[in-house]
């Protein structure tokens, strides 16, 4: 693993600094010779400065090579005109192994030619992974650059997600963090966010319209503020949340009130393109004491029933599947059969990896849990129980002893994920779906100074959101 100095990066000659920007002299020897030094640079560096100037070169080679993190706007006000159906588009949370988990994303895609997929990352996933938005954004750049993919990439902030009792308490407070996180992932290529503030929600209220008011004026606020720093070109994709993923099932009414309740609040400006609702999971799905995830039972015909209303009666995409990843196989082929517009997936990913951990790392990562976490062992909780549902606030304390496993370790474990990657993507039906991303996606490469990158990041503190 080689650890890069400034200089080091232009010695080779395979690319050159012009005007603040990067010249690809040789892009081949590029991918070869200078990604991998980047990404280890990145991960296991010492030098902040120099991993900002990474973030630089990564964003630029990235330009250079065709890899422009886009908006999925267009593609879903396809979707809500009727011009395009038949797929779900899978969003994806890497957790860990981000540069080579990616790469098996872009290997699968590149079979089928499926371009109809989203990289996303969790408020609370930035924090307990150890990925601020840019070095997330950075990754998946240099990863399409290593797999020679071209074109739009969608990278999105998942569940930026307001907490009910702190914005209960000092809301300006609340909202004024979100803004902050909000900021950082757009200026950090992330060009589709979703609002979560259906914490807000309150169920006790007499009428529908007054259960939904908060989480519609929250959302509708925080897309007028997305509208105002969105690079100029691009039309932030939106999503709102009106459902709490573990809660109740949504119903057509309440999305009715909270679709009514945010365009009467919003006006005019472009709004919300997807709506998220519940409709039988959770976030890690149910964890039973031997440590297995119990089965779930989805709601398919609410599902059915609330993305054909976002999509005919509002003009969205359509509905949005959240807590997917520990479904059984058999399910994933009726998400577009249903029209489900987006399905959201990431914990079954991480227990892949667990999985393939070696043991001696394995333990050594339960027994920092085990002291780390110790107050989170409620009782009755057994071990596996415990393990399973902490065991992914370790992804960010051990993220360089993971990533410096040996390469045949995670060659292995590339390869296993491949095939998950790619079993999912025929279930969801996205095969060719890259024509249709380059037919409705305009590609607007954002320029960017070499100082934006080069500034301190600023201390936005401990992140917390869903799961």
């Amino acid at each position: 693993m080689i650890y890069l100095k400034e200089a080091d990066v232009f010695a080779s000659g395979v690319l050159k600094e012009t005007k603040g920007s990067i010249e690809i002299k040789d892009p081949s020897k590029f991918k070869e010779k200078v990604v991998d030094d980047l990404v280890d640079t990145i991960i296991l560096g010492k030098s902040d400065y120099m991993k900002r100037f990474c973030f630089w070169v990564a964003y630029n080679a990235g330009i250079s090579c065709g890899v422009i993190p886009s908006s999925i706007q267009g593609l879903y006000e396809a979707f809500g005109k009727g011009e395009v159906s038949g797929f779900t588009v899978p969003a994806m949370n890497i957790r860990t192994l981000t540069f080579d988990l990616v790469r098996s994303v872009f290997k699968s895609a590149k079979k089928i030619n499926a371009g109809a997929f989203i990289f996303e990352i969790a408020k609370s996933e930035i924090g307990y992974t150890d990925q601020r938005p840019v070095e997330y954004s950075s990754m998946i750049i240099l990863a399409a650059i290593k797999e020679g993919y071209k074109g739009p990439v969608f990278i999105q902030g998942d569940h930026f997600q307001l907490k009910a009792k702190n914005y209960l308490q000092d809301k300006d407070k609340e909202v004024k963090q979100l803004k902050e996180v909000i900021q950082e992932a757009i200026s950090a290529n992330f060009y589709n966010i979703d609002i979560d503030s259906s914490t807000l929600v309150d169920l006790e209220k007499k009428s529908l319209d007054e259960q939904q008011k908060l989480n519609y004026e929250v959302c509708s606020l925080l897309t007028k503020y997305i509208r105002t720093i969105e690079p100029k070109g691009i039309v932030v994709s939106v999503g709102g949340e009106i459902g709490e993923v573990g809660g109740k099932n949504s119903t057509p009414d309440e999305l009715h009130a909270f679709v009514k309740g945010y365009k009467k609040a919003t006006g005019r400006i472009k709004g919300i393109s997807k709506i998220s609702i519940q409709t039988g999971t959770s976030h890690g799905g149910v964890v039973l004491p031997d440590g297995s995830i119990a089965k779930v039972s989805i709601d398919f015909d609410t599902l059915k029933k609330l993305s054909e209303i976002a999509r005919k009666t509002y003009g969205m995409a359509g509905a949005v599947q959240h807590g997917a990843s520990t479904l059984p196989n058999e399910a994933f082929h009726h998400f577009p059969q249903v029209a489900c517009a987006e399905i959201h997936l990431a914990t079954q990913f991480q227990n892949i990896v667990y999985d393939y951990l070696p043991l001696p790392l394995k333990e050594k990562i339960y027994a920092w849990l085990h002291t780390t976490c110790a107050a989170e062992k409620k009782p009755g909780l057994t071990d596996d129980q415990f393990i399973y549902k902490t065991r992914k606030t370790a992804l960010g304390p051990f993220k360089k002893e993971i990533f410096s496993l040996p390469k045949d370790w995670r060659d292995k474990i590339c390869l296993v994920l491949e095939k998950e990657f790619s079993f999912l993507f025929e279930q969801l039906n996205i095969k060719n779906t890259k024509a249709l991303v380059d037919k409705y996606i305009k590609l607007v490469p954002v320029e960017k100074k070499k100082e934006d990158f080069l500034k301190e990041e600023k201390d936005l503190g401990e992140l917390e959101g869903a799961d």
